[in-house]
């Protein structure tokens, strides 16, 4: 791996995410209410927040087209209109 690629993900080690509260950041392997996803997306969000690498992160995910979970701030779909508002 180059070194610019180590550097590059080096973020990740500073996430606010790491920990037990990862798992509020992707649906769980059981069929999920809607309003329980809002409010485990929200619980992220506002994780997102607070996260001094919030950019890299969803600069990360687009650049990789992550489907699933809370990257940066934004959900799958937020996502997908963030690249489809860059590309339009």
């Amino acid at each position: 791996m180059s070194t610019v690629k180590v550097e590059e993900q080096l973020w990740q080690h500073k996430a606010a995410c790491k920990g037990p509260q990862a798992t509020v950041f992707f649906p769980p392997s059981h069929l999920e209410r809607k309003d329980e996803k809002d409010a485990r997306e929200r619980r992220a969000k506002a994780i997102c927040e607070s996260c001094s690498v919030r950019r890299p992160c969803l600069d990360y995910a687009l650049e990789i087209r992550e489907p699933h979970g809370i990257w940066g701030g934004l959900n799958e779909l937020e996502r997908k209109q963030l690249l489809a508002r860059r590309v339009g």
